[in-house]
């Protein structure tokens, strides 16, 4: 039956190759069974191209249409594929550390980690925001950055069980709901992983870049590549990587030890073809001003420390302004 088959195919298919011996990419079938199997290999081709043209224009028109921020000019995400890997801490000096670079730019914070919201701990911020006359909530400020987050909203302890629609009503509400006022950079804090927020605000904001942080670690690593080919699925510019708890260097005796491995992330970057923003090592003094809720770029501004964080922020305007002129 195969066999009766196949040549009734083969004549059929034989009959419009004697019309037209050459197809539209110009290459000559030849008779036979071998030019069948080419013709039929050939159309296929064509025929999953076709389809995938129209399931890329069907995907195109389901996507909302990206409305930006008011008043902000750039968005930056900083993410992570994992969880651990000091995120929010580099979010919230990297916020600092940009306008520290610039004092006449104007920087906001958006923690979009709504099951696990840091930056009130960070940034030492308690209470519920006021709403303006337009019914706008009013971000909290300190240390001259304004704020938002989902842990202004609940008590402290109070865990967020909630599921993906809410999460996403949530964070429009985040986005839209608030007055920024006028923001050169609104740094938003991405929760770890590439989930529904990643995708949300990736597709739902035009974002100017996204920083991937991560460990040496290999299985960090692992996640970050997931992290960085996500963003460039969507469309989103990934500005480079930061190389968190780089290194670590005894007080008493100066000895530096690479507890997570060395140069795990600058490799990654390489070979993912992004920039490498640089690193920020393993130290007591980030820690223990992250905790107080008085980041190290503003509590130790001269510090090793703080000057990590700001050379960061000042290779981020950097790429900012490669992409935006390319």
């Amino acid at each position: 039956m195969a066999q009766f088959t196949y040549s009734r195919l083969s004549h059929l298919l034989r009959l419009s190759v004697n019309k037209a011996s050459v197809l539209r990419t110009g290459t000559e079938i030849k008779h036979g069974p071998a030019g069948c199997l080419q013709f039929i290999r050939c159309q296929r081709s064509m025929d999953s191209k076709a389809l995938q043209e129209r399931q890329k224009q069907q995907m195109a028109k389901g996507l909302p249409k990206q409305k930006p921020i008011t008043g902000v000019k750039q968005v930056i995400v900083v993410a992570s594929g994992k969880g651990g890997v000091g995120k929010s801490t580099t979010a919230v000096n990297l916020a600092l550390g940009l306008m520290a670079n610039d004092p006449s730019k104007s920087v906001g914070l958006l923690d979009a980690d709504v099951y696990g919201p840091s930056i009130p701990k960070l940034m030492n911020l308690k209470g519920n925001p006021e709403l303006s006359d337009n019914n706008l909530m009013i971000p909290l400020t300190n240390y001259g950055i304004p704020c938002m987050s989902m842990g202004f909203l609940v008590e402290d302890v109070a865990p967020i069980v909630w599921r993906g629609l809410m999460v996403m009503s949530a964070i429009e509400k985040l986005l839209r709901q608030v007055d920024w006022g006028s923001l050169d950079y609104l740094v938003v804090d991405m929760p770890p992983g590439t989930g529904d927020v990643q995708l949300s605000i990736s597709q739902n904001i035009p974002v100017a870049g996204a920083v991937i942080v991560s460990t040496p670690q290999d299985i960090a690593l692992l996640d970050a590549r997931r992290g960085a080919e996500m963003f460039k699925k969507v469309h989103v510019p990934v500005l480079g990587l930061v190389q968190n708890m780089s290194v670590f260097q005894c007080p008493n005796c100066n000895h530096q030890t690479h507890i997570f491995g060395s140069d795990g992330a600058r490799q990654l970057a390489d070979n993912l073809g992004v920039r490498f923003l640089g690193d920020i090592p393993l130290h007591l003094n980030i820690r223990e001003m992250s905790d107080r809720g008085t980041p190290v770029v503003v509590s130790s501004p001269d510090s090793p420390e703080a000057e990590a964080y700001k050379k960061v922020a000042s290779v981020v305007v950097q790429r900012l302004e490669e992409v935006s002129s390319s």
